[in-house]
């Protein structure tokens, strides 16, 4: 069942309502508890929640850490446009991989800038920025609000990371404003161990579909001190009211270009292993990430020809050729959980199976391992597969357990 943002009147009562290097005993982790005040039992997440983190911006200077989903209400108004109607110092905004606004392509450069409504200095993480120390250093506190789809390759829990670094690092409290996990329901794939495929696309030792939100990620990081040096930051989380791991949710704002849908959500850890190889999924079409194809028959009976779309225009396998292969527009999204029935099935379809990988050590790094491409290359089956990672996925799960905030899926 799809769950929907709060209603203006639940809003209301809420703005009515509102108003570095750590020492060597660890940071004390804390996490808002607040009662809900939801009777209708809609999904409330931390940004809705302005009596809960106003009064800890009061008279602090603030930096964010935001984009497009750092949204509020059900008119969906940026939080940055909030909190300066709500006198908070703002003094800067980091931004993700796609921009504080969201209309920056798949890793293409995100540059220094400023806010074109508000003015607001904007800085980069993604691709690294030598004035971060000096930018963090001038706060009191940062704020982090991005939104997550669940899969250890989506590049906004390695911007979480390097916030918590910068941090930690200077003595800055985060507060991070949680949000439901829209595939929080499962927990599933490789399990990253070796730090030789740690990239921005692998950055942590967790699942590759990682069943966690990203303030229990946080707790996580810190937790399991994976912080240089084993540091841990001042941490707050803001927790979503009215959800748990087993509810289904539906984003209210894109998270990236190429994910317009819940569909292209529950897809997106499936299918985003064909960033490894030639084969498209849909970018420079109206269906990125519900459509698979390549330029032979051989892939099935769907056709369909990328072109050139907002937000997908560099890096468009296919571009311009007719392509065939997978339909997948009319499955119940739900119901979707992650497999590799997808890339088996190109795989095992493809005349010249040596063409397949054609950026092996991507693929390799968006797997966390290179087991997962030795064993397709073996014709392992999705059954063979799943056993070989079995033992550290459910270690990973038992290490997961600790940092729940919410209830768990069954």
């Amino acid at each position: 069942m799809k769950q929907f943002l709060l209603h203006t009147a639940l809003l209301g009562v809420l703005l009515t309502n509102s108003c570095g290097t750590t020492s060597k005993a660890p940071a004390k982790q804390e996490v808002t508890e607040e009662k809900p005040q939801n009777p209708a039992n809609l999904i409330v997440p931390g940004a809705d929640q302005l009596a809960s983190y106003l009064p800890l911006l009061k008279g602090k200077k603030v930096g964010i850490m935001g984009n497009q989903t750092s949204v509020v209400g059900p008119e969906n108004e940026h939080l940055l446009d909030v909190l300066l109607r709500e006198k908070v110092d703002l003094r800067f905004g980091f931004a993700p991989e796609h921009g504080f606004r969201g209309n920056i392509e798949r890793g293409e450069k995100v540059s220094n800038d400023v806010d074109a409504k508000t003015g607001l200095p904007l800085f980069t993480l993604y691709g690294g920025n030598e004035k971060q120390d000096s930018i963090v250093k001038s706060v009191d506190v940062m704020l982090f609000d991005l939104q997550d789809v669940g899969a250890r390759f989506y590049t906004y829990i390695t911007s979480l990371h390097r916030v918590m670094e910068l941090c930690a690092k200077h003595n800055k409290e985060l507060i991070v404003l949680d949000r439901p996990n829209p595939c929080g329901d499962q927990v599933d794939g490789p399990v990253r161990k070796d730090d030789k495929f740690k990239s921005n696309v692998s950055y942590h030792k967790i699942a590759m579909v990682h069943g966690l939100t990203v303030g229990e990620l946080a707790k996580m990081i810190n937790g399991e001190k994976w912080l240089e040096d084993g540091k841990q930051c001042k941490l707050t989380v803001v927790p979503v009211q009215n959800w748990d791991h087993g509810k289904m949710y539906e984003l209210p704002v894109i998270p990236s270009p190429s994910l317009p849908n819940h569909l292209s959500v529950r897809l997106y850890a499936s299918l985003c292993l064909f960033e490894g190889t030639e084969i498209s999924v849909g970018r420079g079409t109206d269906w990125p990430f519900q459509v698979v194809g390549y330029n032979n028959p051989v892939y099935g009976d769907f056709t369909y020809t990328p072109g050139e779309k907002a937000g997908m225009v560099k890096h468009v396998e296919g571009k311009g050729e007719q392509l065939y292969g997978l339909d997948l527009r009319e499955l119940d999204a739900d119901k979707q959980q992650f497999t590799l029935k997808y890339i088996l099935h190109f795989y095992n379809k493809m005349p010249d199976k040596s063409k397949f990988f054609t950026r092996a050590e991507f693929f390799d790094k968006l797997a966390g391992t290179d087991q997962l491409r030795k064993q397709i290359i073996a014709g392992k089956s999705e059954d063979e597969i799943r056993k070989s990672w079995a033992p550290e996925l459910k270690a990973y799960k038992e290490m997961r357990k600790k940092y729940l905030i919410y209830p768990d899926f069954k």
